[in-house]
């Protein structure tokens, strides 16, 4: 990168190019579009993520594209630079949906790592957020994030704004929308149509083609006909499959792990069994209860809430004596209640897995099942049954309470010593990560640890991370990063990092529940210990991917607990370990077996079933065998190659287009650094102390009052970037409130007509490269014109054009002119007019550069006029598809006719191919019609593109100036 000039060389015609040259809105074909996100980006990026992303912004014309890289690969990551560059844009109506239990990652990846603000709305804080004064909780400038569940339910809302963007991810949940028995597609369909989306999933192809077709139909109803043309053309044996992959190419975009090899290193991934044989206090329980949970009717649940209530406690049996015995003291006390004739609290359920941090679908479904009749009046309760549940409960709890220590913790503390062993040879950090589902395990487990061997140096992790060491730890992290930009304002979110900040630097063992495996980066630990196993393949997958991800430098070594007394138990390890590959392998396991689980197989109310219903080991086996079988027959080998064959890039060259992509992104991120940096100096010259071998600066005198003082960092990538998160120290960026006003004074900076002289010898004194087209005007002379043209198109774009002659009649090019501007120049007053030459030419200069940015755009309207042609012929062919079916039914019933049995028989065919024959020719009258119909759609949007083509542009001219080099 060019040396960062001092700025006593530094004109005000500097000052505003930079500003407006960092500012502009570049058009969507533009290499480099994604400049502004990219810059404030606090990761480092792969070259395929920026390929992606550019995708995504490529036509302004389209509706929206599906990113379906392999998992692992960054799509979260591709969407937020996409997120970024429209908030830098100043286009802030975005919106991400996506399940559930991934929304706190949203809100986490898009505030830490591109410092976007973000809310996370459900029923409860849109509500809060309406109770404070807020009336439309998505009319605000932050980016909104919700379930899809909530969003279905907020129809009509999310109807009323003018999204510029929505992210939709695990899209593949949506791909039945084009089916009206879909409700949340339909939902999203109506609610979100005409707006432009991004649809992110990794299993985009699962079981048929018709999930491309839906898939398609949630982004833009005029990309296919409808459905009976599609599969007529493609979703058959002799379908043109080469027609289909023409037309994806459009708007899916697939990246393979092969395909980034080369710059993403991948470690691999071991496993490590450690059996475990329960104590008989531990069995008896734990035979106990599952006798109790097979009952068809018991008080201790409501009968609709009985197979979520089974499930948990399996898992809870499964994870610790002591989350268990909670449990069950919260049944005995509901029915205590319920014997003492008191009122029960009917949401007892929600509150018991809000308690435990239990994972958040757990809840959503607890409150789709609570409308339940409660059984709270005398004369629908048995109390002499109710008295002894009671007082089988009082049992189950009174030797719940006999045991003190679980024989699986024991084995946790071998597990322990084999696993750092294992670190020490590789080299790898001394750290752990826990996982359990249960927030009192966690806490038992504490406390073990720490009393056998690991005195202060655990550290646990939850949804709320309240407990008193938790804040300790909390409120030594805020003094010690006041002042910075580490600290977001938003408490849960610090917490988190407090708490991540702490197991790094001083913890060696982190304990978390399910919270930790959504949006933690744990990459600096390669020790997964999954303490309880959920029978959730994803789940795992995402437990384990917090540490074995891109940026891990050693291999990861996953421990797995094996309870020697339980067939059941064992046989959901073996399933998860040997058929999905979670626990081995360099990439863990594969989109196309975590996909069709989820396509085809509930796999965790599955397993649910078997532990409900089989008693005996050989019942087990046999479920388990019926299970996998069920598995096998999904994954099929047809579907696979029509997968690759769609879908994969077979660009020879994708390696080096990949590797130009990262060329020239950091390039131009170079160049921004040097402007704005630049730029900031100029403007802050009597406001701020500045360092530029380190890129900080001391702010004394804000310009803003809601702009703090303090000491500022230049954003920085990969390692410096790990440097610049010191304590007092705030990230300095193009979309900090600081850099907004810095650009905003930049672009109005006055730049008077003046003399411009440049230094060609100052650019070399300071050990800058030679620039030849420079060399050439040394002791030459001129003048120079730069002007802003704006287009407003299918999207509004904005060009700077520069025009500049010497004395002696030579043009100057672009190229030149902004070079010229690299180096240091004083500006002197000038009483001499420019030459009539220099506004001719100014006009042709501002003409071409109009004529090509009108040629790219042309270039989108031809590929819009492609895709509305083949959607007419989509649509005609359905109708000339409808007619064939009817005459191949016209054909079957007069040949049923011919060999009727009898009179009745054959009066009845005769009747109904009269019917048929009526319903031929009406077909054959109206297929003119709708040919008709649907050519002149097509010809009214081709009509509306064309009008948006060139809809106004105007030039305004920011300075001229006469120019000299020396």
């Amino acid at each position: 990168m060019p040396t960062l000039n001092p700025t006593s060389s530094l004109t005000p015609h500097h000052a505003k190019y930079f500003a407006w040259e960092l500012t502009r809105r570049r058009a969507a074909s533009e290499e480099d579009r994604l400049s502004q996100s990219l810059f404030d980006a606090s990761v480092d990026l792969n070259p395929h993520q920026i390929d992606a992303a550019l995708f995504a912004l490529q036509n302004p014309l389209s509706k929206g594209v599906i990113l379906a890289d392999e998992v692992g690969l960054g799509k979260t990551i591709e969407a937020a630079l996409v997120l970024g560059q429209l908030w830098a844009e100043r286009r802030r109506r975005l919106l991400v949906i996506c399940p559930a239990a991934l929304r706190k990652q949203w809100a986490q990846e898009l505030s830490e790592k591109f410092n976007l603000p973000t809310q996370v709305l459900d029923a409860r804080t849109w509500k809060q957020l309406r109770q404070d004064g807020i009336y439309d909780p998505l009319d605000r400038d932050v980016i909104s994030i919700m379930s899809l569940h909530f969003a279905a339910r907020m129809e009509e809302q999310l109807g009323n704004i003018p999204w510029d963007l929505v992210v939709i991810d695990e899209a593949h949940k949506l791909r039945n929308a084009h089916r009206k028995s879909n409700e949340t597609g339909q939902s999203l369909k109506r609610s979100l149509a005409g707006r432009r989306k991004l649809l992110l999933t990794a299993t985009p192809l699962q079981n048929s083609l018709m999930e491309l077709y839906g898939l398609s139909s949630l982004i833009d109803e005029d990309i296919f006909g409808d459905e009976r043309s599609f599969r007529a053309q493609y979703n058959n044996t002799d379908g043109d499959l080469a027609a289909l992959r023409r037309r994806l190419q459009a708007f899916i975009k697939r990246t393979l792990r092969r395909d980034v090899l080369e710059y993403v290193p991948y470690t691999q991934r071991h496993a490590l069994t450690t059996p475990f044989t329960p104590s008989d206090d531990e069995q008896r329980l734990y035979d106990l209860i599952s006798s109790y949970l097979h009952r068809d009717f018991s008080y201790g649940f409501p009968q609709r809430q009985k197979h979520l209530v089974a499930l948990i406690l399996r898992k809870l049996l499964a994870s610790s004596t002591e989350a268990v015995l909670a449990t069950l003291e919260a049944i005995k006390a509901r029915l205590q209640k319920l014997l003492d004739r008191q009122s029960i609290d009917e949401e007892w359920f929600e509150h018991l897995i809000e308690e435990d941090d239990l994972e958040e679908d757990l809840l959503e479904a607890a409150e789709e099942s609570a409308n339940y009749e409660a059984h709270d009046t005398a004369n629908k309760v048995d109390f002499e049954l109710l008295s002894k549940e009671i007082a089988e409960l009082d049992v189950y709890i009174e030797i719940a309470h006999s045991i003190r220590e679980d024989q699986k913790s024991f084995a946790l503390l071998n597990a322990l010593e084999q696993g750092f062993a294992r670190m020490s040879g590789m080299g790898a950090p001394r750290k752990a990560v826990i996982f359990t589902e249960s927030r009192r395990t966690q806490e038992y487990l504490a406390r073990f640890l720490e009393a056998h061997g690991h005195a202060g140096k655990v550290v646990t992790f939850s949804g709320g991370n309240q407990g008193e060491a938790a804040t300790g730890i909390y409120q030594r992290w805020l003094a010690r990063y006041h002042g910075s930009d580490r600290v977001t304002g938003s408490p849960a979110i610090d917490r988190r990092t407090a708490l991540i900040d702490y197991f790094r630097d001083k913890a060696e063992i982190l304990i978390a529940t399910e919270a930790a495996a959504e949006g933690v980066n744990l990459q600096f630990c390669s020790l997964v210990v999954n303490y309880d196993l959920p029978w959730n393949p994803q789940r795992v997958e995402q437990r384990i991917g917090r540490c074995h991800r891109y940026g891990q430098r050693f291999d990861v070594v996953v421990i797995n607990f094996l309870n020697q007394r339980n067939a059941a138990d064992q046989r959901v390890l073996e399933l998860l370990q040997d058929k999905f590959h979670l626990f081995d392998g360099v990439f863990g396991a594969s989109d196309q077996v975590l996909g069709r689980i989820e396509a085809g197989i509930d796999f965790e109310k599955r397993i649910a079933e078997i532990y409900d219903c089989c008693r005996t080991p050989q019942e087990i086996d046999a479920a388990f065998a019926s299970l996998r079988a069920e598995l096998d027959a999904d994954i099929q080998a047809r579907m696979l190659e029509t997968e690759k064959l769609l879908l994969e890039n077979f660009d020879a060259d994708i390696h080096s287009l990949l590797k130009t992509h990262k060329e020239r992104a950091e390039s131009q991120l170079d160049r921004i650094t040097r402007l704005f940096w630049l730029l900031t100096q100029y403007i802050l010259a009597e406001q701020a102390r500045f360092d530029s071998n380190l890129l900080t600066f001391d702010l004394s005198l804000p310009p803003l009052p809601q702009i703090a003082t303090g000491h500022y960092q230049l954003i920085r990538k990969g390692e410096l970037a790990k440097q610049a998160q010191i304590e007092n120290t705030r990230i300095y960026r193009l979309t900090h409130p600081l850099g907004e006003y810095v650009l905003d004074q930049g672009r109005n900076v006055p730049a008077p007509t003046a003399t411009l002289r440049f230094s060609y010898a100052q650019w070399l004194e300071a050990r800058n490269p030679r620039i030849s087209v420079i060399e050439q005007l040394v002791g030459q002379q001129g003048w120079l014109q730069l002007n802003l043209l704006e287009l407003d198109s299918f999207q509004r774009e904005e060009h700077l054009v520069f025009t500049a002659m010497a004395d002696s009649g030579e043009l100057l090019d672009q190229e030149t002119c902004e070079k010229l501007f690299q180096l240091c120049a004083t500006a002197e007053p000038t009483h001499s007019a420019p030459p009539d030459d220099l506004h001719g030419n100014a006009r042709r200069q501002i003409d071409a550069a109009l004529s090509q940015a009108l040629e790219q755009n042309d270039k989108f309207f031809q590929q819009e006029r492609e895709k509305l042609d083949a959607w007419a012929e989509d649509r005609i062919l359905a109708a000339e598809q409808a007619l064939q079916d009817t005459k191949l039914k016209l054909k079957g019933l007069k040949r049923q006719a011919r060999t009727a049995q009898s009179m009745d028989e054959a009066r009845r065919l005769q009747d109904d191919i009269r019917k048929v024959e009526g319903e031929q020719r009406r077909q054959r009258q109206e297929i003119f019609s709708v040919e008709d119909e649907i050519e002149a759609r097509r010809d009214a949007l081709i009509d509306a593109l064309e009008k948006r083509l060139h809809r106004a542009s105007r030039t305004q001219t920011l300075f001229t100036v006469r120019w000299s080099v020396s």
